[in-house]
C-alpha cells in the first residue's frame, strides 16, 4: 500500500485580465476520478493545500452538463463529499514529498491563481521529480510548474514532454480572451515539450516519472497510468 499526496489549490477565484474574479477552485472530476482509482487499488490519500485551507470545489464542475446528466452530477457531488480528507488538509508549507510514494496535482482554474506562484509547491514538485517517484499533474494544475522557473539554471521541467489544458480548450471554454495568460503558452516558455491532443478528449503524456493529463477527461486515465508504477 502506498501513500499518495494530493496537492490541491486553495484558491476560490482566478483573477482575469480586467481584475475581476472568476469563481473557481478545484475541478471535481479531476479529484474524484484519481481518488477513486488510487483508493480502489488499496492506496492511502493525503491532501495538502497552501496554508492548510479547506479547498473549494468549482461549482461549474458539479453541473449536469459536464457530468453526463443529473445522475452523473449527483454521483460526483456525493463523491466529493465522501472524500473526507479534503476537509482536513495538511499545510503545504510543512509537507515533505519524501514522505509519500507518489504526488498528484488535480486542476481547475485555481492553480492558475495560487500554485503558479507558490514556492512551497515548487519545492514539492522539484523534490517529487528528483525522487523518481510518480508525479501526476492534470489539466490546469501544470500551472504549478511555472513556479519552478526561478531555479538556478532554469526549471527542472524544461525539456520534459508534457501536456495540460490547451489554448484551444481555453478558447472554447470562453475564457482565453479574458485571461492574463494562457497555460500552454507559459509551459512552452518554461521550456517544456508541450504535446497537444484533441480538445476535451482524454490525452496523457508520460516522460520518465512525470505523468501529465490534458483535461478533466484525462484525470482517470492518468491515475491508471500512475498505478502501473505503484504496483
Amino acid at each position: 500500500m502506498s501513500n499518495i499526496l494530493f496537492v490541491v489549490t486553495g484558491a476560490d477565484h482566478w483573477t482575469l485580465a480586467d481584475g475581476t474574479r472568476h469563481p473557481t477552485g478545484f475541478w471535481a472530476e479531476e479529484v474524484v476520478a484519481p481518488y477513486e482509482a488510487f483508493t480502489g487499488a488499496g492506496h492511502e490519500v493525503v491532501v495538502a493545500t497552501p496554508g492548510g485551507v479547506v479547498p473549494t470545489v468549482d461549482r461549474a464542475s458539479l453541473a449536469p452538463e459536464v457530468n453526463g446528466g443529473p445522475e452523473g452530477a449527483d454521483r460526483v457531488v456525493r463523491a466529493v463529499a465522501s472524500f473526507t480528507q479534503l476537509q482536513q488538509p495538511l499545510k503545504l508549507e510543512e509537507v515533505d514529498p519524501a514522505d509519500y510514494d507518489a504526488v498528484f496535482y488535480p486542476g481547475g482554474h485555481g492553480p492558475m491563481e495560487d500554485l503558479a506562484v507558490s514556492a512551497d509547491s515548487a519545492r514539492v514538485l522539484t523534490g517529487a521529480l528528483a525522487s523518481g517517484k510518480p508525479l501526476g499533474v492534470v489539466c490546469h494544475a501544470p500551472a504549478a510548474l511555472l513556479a519552478t522557473g526561478n531555479a538556478v539554471g532554469g526549471s527542472p521541467f524544461a525539456g520534459y514532454r508534457l501536456t495540460g489544458f490547451t489554448n484551444a480548450e481555453e478558447t472554447q471554454a470562453g475564457l482565453a480572451e479574458k485571461a492574463n495568460w494562457l497555460l500552454q503558452d507559459r509551459l512552452v516558455e518554461l521550456g517544456a515539450d508541450f504535446r497537444e491532443g484533441e480538445p476535451w478528449a482524454p490525452h496523457t503524456v508520460v516522460d520518465r516519472n512525470l505523468y501529465t493529463g490534458q483535461n478533466p477527461a484525462s484525470a482517470g486515465p492518468l491515475a491508471e497510468e500512475m498505478l502501473k508504477a505503484l504496483r
